[in-house]
């Protein structure tokens, strides 16, 4: 009997989110990302999930006050033709070049609330209780609401819709009085919808004109918009700001138009950011049957306690994560644009403990990780900050791409040194040993397999000096600094001539 062929293994996924909040305005961007796509596949990322595309309330907007969504930077709106990013032409070029490198595209929707609008209009409104979105504070009056979208610059292209007040259940300025506050609109059939989070009330209403995914003129326009963008593009999915906060029925909705005009191998993560799992895996049971994903943020306030928290037990490190109870549909993160410094959902996570965290992501079996472009890269502008990792995180994305495989043993035996093996598989068998510490030197002894006996291991990483003989047993005692990780593979193993190579924290020049 012919022996059974075996599968190949097929290369760990690696998501990167391409960008950083403080990014110069310079509308460069895109060209920089399409020139690096390729620098970015050779270490292991697969895939980048890219910032709003869409025009901004102002040239310097990163896209999450987005105005239209039909304007990729081509008409001359809001104050520039580009978007912060860039030209619609760059856009469509990193497509291309991301789609030649082999790298997926993600774009960012924020499909929630819509800003800077062209017009006043008269509606009907009572203003809600800011701690509890269902509870009336006044009785109903008209307010001149900022609810007029005509779009000037692009006029019919595309789209032919116009925004106007029934076209939103929210709003938080009246220009007639100057009044702040949280204006609930009045209509018939009009209220906040229901499907949306429990926190206030009702968190429907988060900011600027709150969409009302209600009514069939916004979700044409919205589904229309997702096919023309995912067709123009070539991309692979999508990640939904603020889902929290808008209809889960519209957006399921949105996915299963998208299945079905475009095709059925799309990727969906959606940012609902809360340390609580047990409401995030409602919402993914809620939305059973799409394979939605959502990001780990229980993981990342994790993180964040361990760094900043004497001797934490790392042993407790995924206790109330996602990626330990639902791992399919984790997205894994150690910071992201959110968490940059002043920004809304800081979960700020010491330096030191950077490089414990992103092997913590990266090398596991479980999860689907995401690099933040800041961490990579570094972060410009007033809040200066050089790659983390020391420069080398992308050697531990590469170390990911080339020996993260196959069963992992666990050696989560003492609070503030842990480890792990991967085995490797029948065609990346070189495997690797991971070991960290979050307080003095750490060791342990781990068995890498018999297989390897007599095989000399260095950390590709160069932090530990040393080499670790294996043993006869499979076994090897191997070493990592003081708050700090190091990541053991054979020195002969393929691949390790490829460490030390991606040069980080280019690309902030006036040319990009």
């Amino acid at each position: 009997m012919a022996e059974d062929k075996k599968l190949p293994t097929e290369e760990n996924a690696t998501m990167l989110q391409a960008f950083e909040w403080y990014l110069p305005d310079n509308h460069t961007h895109w060209k920089r990302l399409a020139r690096d796509a390729r620098k970015y596949r050779e270490i292991g990322i697969t895939a980048m999930w890219i910032p709003p595309p869409s025009k901004a309330s102002a040239p310097s907007g990163n896209g999450y006050d987005t105005y239209d969504l039909w304007d990729l930077g081509e008409f001359d709106q809001k104050g520039s033709v580009a978007t912060k990013w860039g030209h619609m032409d760059d856009l469509v070029g990193l497509a291309k070049e991301a789609e030649r490198a082999g790298v997926l595209l993600y774009a960012d929707a924020v499909l929630n609330h819509k800003a800077a609008a062209d017009e006043t209009e008269r509606c009907r409104v009572a203003e809600v209780d800011p701690e509890d979105r269902t509870r009336y504070i006044s009785d109903p009056y008209e307010i001149e609401g900022w609810l007029g979208f005509t779009f000037p610059g692009r006029g019919d292209k595309y789209s032919s819709m116009k925004w106007h007040w029934e076209h939103f259940s929210g709003t938080d300025y009246n220009a007639e009085n100057e009044k702040t506050a949280i204006y609930k609109i009045l209509g018939d059939f009009k209220s906040w919808a229901q499907s949306v989070d429990n926190e206030k009330g009702n968190f429907d209403y988060l900011m600027f004109a709150d969409i009302d995914h209600s009514h069939p003129d916004v979700k044409k326009d919205i589904n229309d918009w997702g096919i023309w963008i995912a067709k123009l593009l070539s991309l692979r999915g999508f990640r939904f700001d603020a889902v929290k906060h808008f209809s889960e029925e519209y957006l399921a909705e949105f996915i299963s138009v998208l299945k079905a005009n475009v095709h059925d191998d799309f990727f969906f993560v959606g940012e609902f950011w809360k340390d609580c799992l047990s409401d995030m895996l409602a919402y993914l049971d809620r939305l059973d049957g799409h394979r939605f994903s959502l990001f780990d943020a229980p993981l990342v306030y994790n993180f964040s306690q361990a760094s900043k928290t004497e001797s934490y037990d790392l042993r407790q490190v995924f206790d109330g994560t996602l990626v330990q109870a639902r791992p399919i549909a984790a997205v894994t993160l150690v910071m992201n644009h959110d968490t940059q410094p002043h920004q809304a959902l800081e979960a700020p996570i010491e330096g030191f403990f950077k490089p414990l965290a992103y092997a913590l992501i990266l090398l596991r079996r479980d999860g689907y990780p995401c690099v933040f472009w800041g961490d990579l890269e570094g972060i410009s502008g007033e809040f200066k900050e050089e790659p983390s990792c020391g420069g080398q995180l992308g050697d531990i994305i590469l170390a990911r791409k080339l020996y993260a495989y196959g069963t992992q043993d666990d050696y989560f035996d003492y609070a503030t040194c842990v480890g792990w093996v991967r085995r490797g598989t029948w065609d990346r068998p070189s495997g690797c040993a991971v070991v960290m510490s979050n307080a003095g030197e750490g060791e342990k002894r781990m068995f890498v397999g018999e297989e390897h006996e007599g095989e000399i291991w260095t950390d590709v990483l160069g932090w530990q000096r040393g080499e670790v003989h294996i043993g006869a047993d499979g076994f090897g005692d191997f070493k990592c600094p003081a708050t700090s990780m190091a990541i053991w593979v054979n020195q002969d193993a393929r691949g390790r001539g490829q460490f030390g190579t991606f040069k980080a924290g280019k690309g902030f020049g006036e040319e990009y």
